[in-house]
């Protein structure tokens, strides 16, 4: 059973750091794009990072490059996000997401991701 577990969401004022994590398990780890993808209320799912389990290559959302930075751990099977410079339009949920490329990613093609996490709350506060 392919399980993705999230953690490390919360609450922080604007200009705070917050980090994700997602640990993988069930499946073939090496072979997939990881990363997140964030929904406001009232708004679309959209990518926001993703990173090769095998390679280390990354991509982001434009909104974000330059303030989060993604990585990962394979001996953990995990993948982290740091989350700096915050921003109150970060507010939303954030799901961990597998993929086979990182295009499901940058496009927020979201019907392209293989496997979701259940999602941890991310809220910044102005």
């Amino acid at each position: 059973q392919v399980q993705l577990v999230e953690s490390g969401g919360g609450s922080v004022q604007a200009g705070g750091s917050l980090r994700l994590s997602c640990a993988a398990s069930g499946y073939t780890y090496s072979r997939n794009c990881m990363g997140w993808f964030r929904q406001a209320p009232g708004k679309e799912r959209e990518g926001v990072a993703c990173i090769y389990t095998n390679g280390g290559s990354t991509t982001y959302a434009d909104s974000v490059k330059g303030r989060f930075t993604i990585s990962q751990d394979n001996a953990k099977n995990t993948v982290y996000l740091q989350m700096n410079s915050l921003k109150p339009e970060d507010t939303a949920m954030y799901y961990c997401a597998a993929a086979r490329t990182q295009t499901a990613f940058y496009y927020s093609n979201y019907g392209a991701v293989g496997y979701w996490g259940q999602g941890t709350q991310v809220t910044v506060s102005s």
